[in-house]
């Protein structure tokens, strides 16, 4: 079942979004906010940001948005009890398991769980992959680890933009920019002319 996208934020789809309740996903993410992130900011940030990229392109569906407010907790917090978003509200289970499509298993190789959410994903995964990806790019822009700047344009390249332009081609599209600015950046400090080892 494909997810609602609504064309703009009228009265109907405001009400909607009013009767979502994300203070108990809000109060389980803030779990994240000491986990640094590697362009500045915390974990908690960037929960909030992938949120905000999925209403920007006007998504509002329930589990969707409680799932993204809460989708490292899984990975990101040692032992974390996944029974407190099961336990979250009614939403709890489908939350979990979206959740848990989005989380690299133990074990299991970055190029590997992105071709999971390629071949397997739900379009409510891809969604939110797409969007935390977004979020992440745009991180990107404050990075200047030069060699994890190129990986990650890489990994957006190969494994991020085939989902994005499955799902939705205006996430494609910003996917395809931010990939472009990072590699101009790469460019200006001449990193492709310095021989690599």
């Amino acid at each position: 079942m494909a997810t609602e996208k609504p064309s703009s934020m009228d009265t109907d789809r405001m009400l909607q979004l009013s009767n979502i309740s994300f203070a108990p996903y809000i109060q389980l993410s803030t779990m994240l906010i000491g986990k640094q992130r590697h362009a500045g900011g915390n974990m908690f940030r960037h929960q909030i940001d992938t949120m905000g990229i999925l209403m920007d392109y006007g998504y509002i569906d329930s589990v969707l948005l409680k799932a993204s407010v809460v989708h490292d907790t899984v990975e990101d917090i040692p032992d974390f009890d996944e029974n407190l978003i099961i336990n979250a509200d009614a939403d709890g289970k489908d939350v979990l398991t979206l959740v848990l499509e989005v989380t690299k298993r133990p074990g299991e190789k970055k190029d590997d769980f992105l071709k999971r959410i390629i071949n397997f994903g739900s379009q409510k995964a891809k969604l939110l992959k797409c969007a935390d990806r977004i979020s992440n790019m745009i991180s990107l822009g404050f990075v200047t680890d030069a060699k994890f700047i190129e990986r990650y344009c890489n990994e957006t390249e190969f494994y991020i933009l085939p989902i994005a332009i499955e799902v939705d081609y205006n996430m494609y599209q910003e996917l395809i920019n931010l990939i472009m600015t990072r590699r101009q950046y790469l460019e200006q400090i001449n990193y492709f002319d310095i021989p690599k080892e």
